[in-house]
């Protein structure tokens, strides 16, 4: 009376369980290479990344065309198209204005941000992006098979 997926189910664990004691187990990435590398080389590309990223300053303005705010102007289409596809959910013109206004209204607030670094000291810079090409360095090499 037993179920024959659970049975396929316990196989797989036994089998899992047998490559385990054999030490066929492969490392990061289903190579040779260290796991212990991997981990290192992920916590500097974390650490870097990080710092790196505290140190990056992002703002924004209002969105201008010709003196004008036109986002008022691109949620209209947008309700309009949400109101056709809760009318209907198949309505090509809904998706159309929907996603047509989203994309507006996605672009028009990235096209207003301004992303620019923060000065900092030059070793700081340098402890960031080398801590991030060490990472990268190491992730990379723990991926690489070491036959």
């Amino acid at each position: 009376m037993s179920n024959p997926r659970l049975q396929g189910i316990d196989a797989r664990l036994r089998d899992l369980e047998e490559a385990g004691r054999r030490g066929s187990w492969r490392d990061a990435g289903g190579t040779r290479g260290g796991i212990g590398q991997f981990l290192v080389g992920l916590a500097l590309v974390v650490a870097g990344g990080y710092l790196f990223l505290d140190n990056v300053v992002v703002t924004g303005g209002g969105w201008s065309f010709f003196g004008y705010s036109p986002f008022g102007l691109v949620l209209i289409p947008l309700f309009i198209g949400i109101a056709a596809l809760f009318f209907d959910g198949r309505s090509i013109l809904g998706w159309l204005l929907t996603i047509g206004s989203g994309v507006g209204i996605l672009v028009g607030i990235v096209s207003q941000m301004h992303i620019f670094f923060r000065p900092t000291s030059l070793l700081n810079t340098i402890i960031m992006l080398g801590l991030l090409a060490a990472g990268v360095g190491l992730v990379s090499r723990s991926l690489r098979s070491s036959d």
